[in-house]
């Protein structure tokens, strides 16, 4: 089996990407972890990549006078380790069009909430506020519109009476670290595949292509 080599992009703790890197430690992980780069020097999950053995590297935003110089130089480490695929891991920058549309099909985000409800920041406190009853996250394919792309997985989180924001947030983060890796495993083997803009299942039984909460 070849596996994909995969690039994490971050900004901070990566809590996410500790999952991936946990799931692809197992050599039958259709993934490998070949890259996390951060747009800051300080974020606190480089450390944690290094400490595993995973190149790292920083391109600090602020030094850049645009987003596409910025991003080609992303684009420049990306392609000196040979980067097939890339998962946004808590990576809070917008990424231009052009861009996007180069790694079209081959770049994933997770987004805590179940898409398309709560695009943007501040999802739990949203769902709170307009007294939802379910909340989640939601594994999908990067295009142009922030949030708006053709989504992979998703997984719901019941909102409790007493529910805080906190509380929410950890809920849906253990769902978070469960379906991420999942999900990357699907379009690392190529069970998931995006085409004319809709996620494709090579197996329409594939576990990933029930609704939320379907068993």
């Amino acid at each position: 089996m070849t596996r994909k080599r995969t690039a994490i992009l971050i900004s901070g703790h990566g809590s996410n990407m500790r999952s991936l890197i946990e799931a692809a430690s197992e050599p039958a992980y259709p993934a490998e972890i070949v890259l996390v780069l951060s747009n800051r020097p300080e974020a606190q999950g480089l450390a944690v990549a290094k400490e595993r053995g995973i190149a790292t590297a920083a391109v600090d935003h602020r030094i850049y006078t645009g987003r596409e110089n910025f991003e080609a130089s992303l684009q420049v480490l990306l392609e000196l380790h040979r980067v097939e695929l890339i998962c946004l891991a808590g990576f809070m920058r917008l990424l231009t069009p052009s861009f996007v549309r180069l790694w079209e099909g081959r770049m994933i985000n997770i987004h805590p909430a179940l898409l398309p409800a709560y695009r943007g920041l501040h999802t739990h406190e949203r769902a709170l506020a307009d007294g939802a009853k379910i909340h989640g996250c939601t594994v999908h394919f990067v295009v142009p519109a922030m949030d708006e792309g053709p989504i992979i997985a998703q997984a719901p989180v019941a909102v409790l009476e007493d529910d805080t924001p906190e509380t929410l947030a950890r809920r849906v983060l253990a769902e978070e670290h469960r379906l991420y890796p999942a999900a990357l495993a699907a379009v690392a083997s190529e069970r998931i595949k995006l085409a004319g803009g809709r996620v494709i299942f090579a197996d329409p039984s594939d576990p990933l292509a029930r609704p939320p909460g379907a068993r």
